[in-house]
């Protein structure tokens, strides 16, 4: 039988953005009578009924159970088996968008959501959150212990469409890239994201495939892209580009989570003892932590300022995710294939056979919502209670629902040869070395001494 159904980047791009219109139509279709545009009264734009469908559990300190009770003591379940219901539902749609059947898929789904919440909860305790060890690291765990320990059993193979879950969430994910916030900080901050990313990515790639010898490309490649550019997000792009294994993803993913949390805790104590500028600290934050969480968490114990400095330098390295996917699918399809023996057609023809097209998802959600938010006060706080208040939220129950499956589907015995030769864990540090020095340089050039006058409260 021919399959009809629809390519998985074309199904993430279609339910991704009709998640986006959703948001924005309902949002609007509930927007305030009074003071619309007033940020006074909305700190957080307008609030949409949509939150109420997309829960996540509550903080908690020795009783798990309290992750699902309001603040009265209460439980408070519905939100949360909603935010469970999207994983759901998404997956359906896109099982259906597939060309396959979506009843040998349900029992499936609901069991991922169910480990997606577990995992969530697990993210909640008190603790936990204090240091900044999020969801995705206990997703990838709770993923990676059950698949090796019990085995994944094969009702539930059909359900495990973890990267069509991510994809689906980066295109979300788009919306909350804005424009406007990209040139806040105008010139220094592109040149303290944009120039020193890629010299570290291509820099690290080249010491891990000639100076390591790491036989396999594509993960110097993931590694080197989550370490340079954004994190987890960028490994995935970079994965889809150059088919990296979802055993390579989910080292990279482990790396990343682990010395994001290091560099969390260490970092801000670090900038106040060498006496930096708050500024040029909350840059050098933003071009090196790799999970944006982590790095606004960071920036804050610095201050107002350094806070949003260090956000606003991480959001213009996420920007770069399109650009940097485009590249290396040009890079792998012109050099790394054909070096293989691979496929020796036209170059851009390849490249574009290479490309997740996810991304154009990605790219299209961050226009439309940066036109929306630069039409007026409004219309901003339209488009920043829609994706704070639904879109960001549904996006991380996604997220960690494409964990989980990586987890399961991530065999530890092809792993083990490479953890044990140490090179992955030294190609991370030593790039990571590379990227704080750099950015810290050029952070210094850009925020404390060309552009001072121009960034300073």
């Amino acid at each position: 039988m021919v399959k009809t159904g629809w390519h998985e980047d074309l199904a993430a791009v279609a339910i991704g953005m009709a998640v986006v219109i959703l948001a924005l139509a309902v949002t609007w279709q509930a927007r305030p009578l009074a003071d619309a545009g007033s940020r006074a009264a909305h700190p957080k734009g307008w609030s949409t009924p949509l939150a109420q469908t997309v829960g996540s559990p509550k903080a908690w300190a020795a009783a798990p159970l309290d992750a699902f009770r309001d603040k009265q003591g209460g439980i408070d379940l519905p939100p949360i088996l909603l935010g469970m219901g999207w994983v759901v539902l998404i997956g359906a749609a896109g099982t259906l968008l597939a060309g396959r059947r979506v009843g040998a898929v349900l029992p499936g789904l609901v069991v991922l959501a169910l480990m997606a919440c577990f995992a969530s909860v697990l993210a909640a305790q008190k603790t936990v959150k204090f240091y900044n060890l999020e969801y995705p690291l206990w997703a990838l765990a709770v993923g990676l212990f059950i698949g090796n320990a019990a085995g994944v059993p094969r009702w539930l193979t059909p359900a495990l469409m973890g990267e069509f879950f991510i994809k689906t969430g980066l295109v979300i994910f788009g919306a909350e890239v804005l424009v406007s916030r990209l040139l806040a900080l105008g010139l220094p901050g592109l040149m303290t994201a944009w120039i020193v990313t890629p010299i570290v990515l291509v820099a690290t790639y080249l010491f891990g495939v000639h100076g390591l010898k790491i036989s396999s490309r594509s993960l110097c490649m993931t590694l080197s892209a989550d370490m340079s550019v954004c994190g987890v997000s960028a490994a995935i792009a970079t994965g889809a580009a150059c088919k990296a294994t979802k055993e390579e993803l989910s080292l990279t993913i482990g790396l990343s989570l682990f010395f994001t949390v290091i560099m969390m805790v260490v970092m801000p104590p670090v900038i106040q003892a060498m006496g930096l500028d708050p500024l040029v600290g909350g840059a050098w934050l933003g071009g090196t932590i790799d999970a944006t969480g982590a790095v606004v968490a960071a920036g804050e114990s610095l201050g107002r300022e350094a806070g949003e400095v260090a956000a606003t330098v991480k959001m213009i390295q996420n920007s770069m995710i399109g650009l940097i996917a485009f590249a290396v699918a040009v890079y792998w399809s012109g050099w790394v294939d054909r070096e293989a023996g691979g496929p020796r057609g036209s170059l851009l023809g390849e490249a574009w056979r290479r490309f997740p097209r996810f991304i154009l998802g990605f790219l299209a959600a961050s226009l439309v919502c940066s036109w929306l938010h630069s039409l007026g006060a409004a219309q901003a706080l339209w488009v920043e209670g829609a994706t704070s208040g639904f879109t960001a939220k549904l996006r991380g129950w996604l997220f960690c629902a494409g964990f989980v499956c990586m987890g399961l589907q991530t065999n530890f015995r092809q792993l083990a040869p490479v953890l044990a030769s140490g090179r992955p864990v030294l190609l991370y540090v030593l790039g990571q070395s590379l990227n704080l020095v750099l950015t810290l340089a050029m952070a210094s050039l850009t925020f404390g001494w060309l552009f001072r006058r121009v960034v300073e409260p």
